[in-house]
């Protein structure tokens, strides 16, 4: 049965320049001169105790609501979106509701039967990641059961009242010297949306008191200008709260260290309270106030912190506490890149097609909070991205990551039916890439080779690479997305679709091989250094070069994905990681690099000495994680808020304790523990049984604990 979604807005015939907005932030082509916010309240008086209440909302294109003056959710869930979206003067193809269960037990306030709601309502998309279907509106049901249990179902309807909160003038702007609206009844709208339910709990969020205090004084006709610093880097809302008889102005610049960040502009003519529904990603805040009246004003500043709940954090430590450090810093950053989908950075707010991104985090999740709901969801909605574009993704590598992304997850949720949802979405996949071979075997006709690292060799931008540096990755991951599809045809029963991905993996080695490795320098280069046709030519898909490159992404790709034996993918790994004159590697793909290493039987060797390239970031800046080891070019400032780069944070415990996963869901697991040269090791790994913990002394034996419902094999 469907359930009840009664969308309200601003009523047309007051505000009719206030209905409709643009689709994405990118959008031009509908209204983007209608930056609205507005608020809608209603408060139920029973007279019995309430004993508990199911909500289910949702708002567009973004909202807060609180529920007995107490905060229940910030939303919507995100939709997620491809960049192929930002420019299409279309919406995306679903929204999301959001529900929530209040008990008496934990909302003491439901026992005097009383239900007082309140939604702020942002129309518009203002951040990379923001998607309307082009409306403003929201939505509220509630299932109310009482003490004496009987029920009742209200939602949101006319007898709501909505008011257009002025003072949101644009987004970072607020300025209440804007003539305040009344109150009106809202206008019930036709339901546009027909939301899917979100399979994730809202986030949660905690106000952050800035180190020096959140009060500044600001002196009668005086400037101020003043840093306001937190322990960490927090992705967070703006709260401003002002007193004042005169004008005043407040400039915020959002920094997650020295650089100018986001910025919000408020005015305040009288007493107010400003409360941001755009992510920021702060470590303090540089402020700027004029106060152009004749009596002092006061200023509050504070930060809500906002992010994926959390049940339990699993910890890793050991005797070389730098390597503990940069454990804790890769952790934090993750936390905060876990909001209603993963992102790549709060600074960035990038889209669900920044799927290699995801990827890390997921498995980085895997060895800290555990819960891979999110992880789960962000697949299914990939999955509704490749239906939507048949196949196709902005990010080409990125799409085939998913693959790899989708039977991880699968591996450790036990989920078979997260295999079948996504099934199709496969399919239209590896069809899609079927078709960018070339007569020699191997992909030459791709839309593009995004993307391989955050480098720039000679001046070339790896981001998107010509095929002389891009064309061997491509083609291994696509066999290596075609390699993990043979497993998940085979928990589907899909025999006849394992056979044809097998005949298509096979032929492909066998060109990949025979085009793309020298036999005499016994490794991969990273591709074909021939024309690229001209039509084929783009601002994503430069023209090749005469160059032939030997770097390490590529060989890194082969042992990753098991392109030879183990014995000469370890050979391979050893060549290129012991040749400095093959280039860089940045955090993100180190995480391939690390994977292999420990597919490979090399941890003892080379993990540890990999992972010290995350001591020196940390040094720099231990509030959070830095986006890279090396600037593309010498202006390029880094963000310290992009957990792609964490993959220590999975690497490591799973190095130490040298786990396996041999039937999925942490059913039956294999351990086989390795110091790799540290005195001490103490290693937690959630499961959905419980923690696995590992207690490791040099010279000592190594006392495991692992919940009863894992059976457990040791080495």
């Amino acid at each position: 049965m469907r359930p009840i979604e009664k969308w309200i807005w601003l009523p047309k015939s007051d505000f009719p320049d206030r209905q409709e907005t643009r689709y994405s932030e990118h959008v031009k082509t509908r209204r983007i001169d209608n930056y609205t916010v507005a608020a809608f309240r209603r408060k139920y008086c029973f007279d019995k105790p309430i004993r508990e209440v199911s909500l289910r909302f949702s708002g567009d294109t973004a909202f807060a609501l609180y529920c007995n003056q107490k905060h229940i959710a910030t939303g919507p869930a995100l939709p997620g979106g491809d960049f192929l979206e930002l420019y299409t003067d279309e919406p995306l193809p679903q929204h999301y509701a959001t529900e929530v269960t209040l008990t008496a037990e934990e909302f003491s306030s439901l026992e005097s039967g009383t239900l007082e709601f309140y939604a702020q309502v942002r129309m518009m998309p203002a951040r990379c990641f923001d998607f309307s279907q082009g409306h403003g509106g929201f939505f509220l049901t509630a299932h109310v059961w009482f003490a004496d249990g009987t029920k009742k179902v209200v939602h949101t309807d006319k007898s709501w009242s909505a008011q257009h909160l002025s003072a949101y003038t644009l987004p970072g702007c607020y300025d209440n010297s804007a003539e305040e609206a009344k109150s009106v009844p809202a206008e019930e709208i036709v339901n546009i949306w027909h939301c899917q339910t979100a399979p994730i709990p809202p986030c949660v969020e905690t106000i952050l008191t800035p180190q020096e205090g959140s009060e500044i004084v600001v002196p009668a006709g005086q400037k101020v200008e003043t840093v306001l610093n937190f322990d960490r880097i927090y992705a967070a809302y703006l709260m401003v709260s002002a007193k004042t008889k005169a004008r005043l102005e407040v400039t915020t610049f959002c920094r997650e260290i020295k650089e100018n960040g986001t910025v919000m502009k408020c005015t305040f003519v009288r007493d107010g309270n400003y409360r941001g529904l755009e992510l920021h990603s702060a470590g303090n805040l540089r402020v700027e106030a004029e106060n152009f009246g004749d009596e002092d004003a006061v200023l509050s500043l504070n930060l809500i912190a906002a992010h994926y709940p959390v049940e339990y954090c699993a910890v890793t430590t050991t005797s070389d506490e730098e390597l503990n450090q940069v454990l804790d810093v890769c952790t934090h950053t993750l936390k905060y890149c876990r909001q209603s989908m993963h992102l790549d950075s709060p600074r960035h707010c990038e889209l669900l097609a920044c799927t290699g991104d995801y990827y890390v985090e997921s498995m980085m999740t895997a060895f800290t909070f555990g819960d891979m709901r999110l992880a789960a969801f962000d697949l299914r909605r990939t999955a509704e991205l490749l239906r939507y574009r048949d196949g196709r993704m902005f990010h080409t590598t990125y799409s085939l990551i998913w693959v790899q992304m989708l039977w991880d997850v699968y591996c450790l949720t036990g989920e078979k039916q997260l295999l079948s949802d996504c099934e199709d979405a496969l399919d239209f996949l590896l069809d899609r890439f079927s078709t960018y071979l070339g007569d020699n075997g191997i992909i030459e006709t791709p839309p593009d080779y995004m993307f391989i690292d955050w480098l720039v060799p000679d001046g070339i931008n790896m981001h998107h690479p010509p095929k002389a540096l891009g064309q061997t990755c491509m083609n291994m991951f696509y066999y290596g997305a075609l390699k993990t599809a043979l497993k998940i045809y085979a928990v589907l029963g899909e025999d006849a679709m394992a056979d044809l991905r097998k005949a298509q993996m096979d032929a492909l080695h066998d060109a990949v091989e025979h085009e793309l490795y020298d036999a005499q320098r016994q490794m991969f280069f990273e591709g074909l250094n021939t024309p690229t046709e001209e039509k084929r030519i783009g601002h994503w898909m430069p023209q090749n070069v005469e160059k032939r490159y030997y770097r390490k992404h590529a060989n890194i790709l082969a042992a990753y994905f098991g392109f030879f034996e183990q014995e000469k993918c370890a050979a391979l790994l050893k060549r290129i990681l012991d040749d400095d004159t093959l280039g860089e590697v940045q955090p993100y793909f180190m995480h391939f690099m690390l994977d292999a290493v420990y597919r490979n039987g090399l941890r003892e060797k080379y993990t540890r000495k990999i992972v010290e390239l995350w001591k020196e970031p940390v040094r720099e800046c231990s509030k959070g994680l830095a986006e890279g080891f090396y600037k593309p070019d010498k202006n390029y400032g880094f963000d310290h808020s992009h957990a792609w780069g964490g993959t220590p944070a999975y690497a490591i415990p799973k190095a130490l304790s040298g786990i396996e996963i041999l039937e999925p869901g942490y059913k039956k697991i294999r351990l086989n523990p390795s110091l790799m040269g540290l005195e001490t090791a103490d290693v937690q790994i959630p499961t959905p049984y419980g923690m696995i913990t590992l207690s490791m002394r040099e010279g000592e034996e190594n006392v495991i604990s692992v919940p009863e419902e894992i059976v457990l094999e040791t080495e």
